[in-house]
């Protein structure tokens, strides 16, 4: 299982927001780029990239700035959501060294979408299912769809996607801890390997979803927590890795 920090890009800045408002972020830094560094001289195995600007655009807002960090960084994973609408810009990123794309206001609206990137990008297609109130939210977060998380999901268990991010959004940058049962029942009932986010705030929740590895729980993102130093990224990684090896 994987500690993933998380670098939300808006108007070129890296920001936090507290449940998807764009109009509630906090500014932590004017150069992602450095911030993506420090993560990596922290211990990060893997990147989570948003660009928020392009979850709403429906395009690529910050590509320039995600470009720049897999050039600066070539050995981290990165995995990159937010305005992903078509095989070119998967494509595009891909090419200049992302390692996954996410898919999330299409894996609602157009599924067959999913299964055409995953056939033409083998093994780099995530799915990002956003939630509220377990109902699946999609363009940035700004409308709500009458569609289930957990159907969502399930629809994927035979199309080849490397895993879902699930993200609980009313925890979302709110530092209350985690959603596990949701994310838990989600990988059971998909049978996908999901990677956890919304309300990480210390190595309890970190510790709450490792326990839960070998029913599916892969990864755990973090992004408010550790940038107010709530978290010790490398601490954490540490501690997963300590128990997975002992398990």
């Amino acid at each position: 299982m994987l500690v993933i920090p998380a670098i939300d890009l808006k108007d070129g800045q890296c920001v936090r927001l507290r449940q998807g408002d764009m109009a509630d972020s906090t500014v932590f830094s004017d150069d992602p780029v450095a911030m993506a560094q420090r993560w990596f001289a922290e211990g990060a195995r893997r990147l989570h990239v948003v660009d928020l600007d392009g979850a709403f655009a429906g395009r690529p807002v910050n590509a320039g700035i995600i470009e720049s960090i897999s050039r600066v960084l070539p050995d981290l994973p990165i995995q990159i959501g937010g305005g992903i609408r078509n095989l070119e810009t998967i494509a595009r990123y891909l090419e200049a060294g992302v390692r996954y794309a996410i898919i999330g206001t299409m894996a609602a609206k157009n599924p067959a979408f999913v299964r055409e990137a995953c056939a033409a990008f083998p093994d780099h297609i995530i799915v990002g299912i956003d939630a509220r109130g377990g109902r699946v939210a999609v363009e940035g977060w700004a409308s709500e769809s009458e569609i289930e998380a957990t159907d969502l999901a399930k629809r994927f268990a035979d199309a080849g996607v490397h895993a879902v991010v699930y993200t609980d959004i009313d925890r979302d940058g709110m530092m209350q801890g985690v959603n596990v049962e949701a994310t838990l029942a989600l990988a059971k009932y998909a049978g996908l390997p999901v990677i956890a986010s919304g309300g990480i705030s210390n190595l309890e929740d970190v510790r709450q979803l490792m326990t839960h590895a070998s029913a599916g729980i892969c990864g755990a993102i973090t992004g408010r927590a550790i940038y107010e130093g709530a978290l010790d990224l490398g601490a954490a990684q540490a501690m997963v890795d300590d128990f997975l090896s002992a398990d």
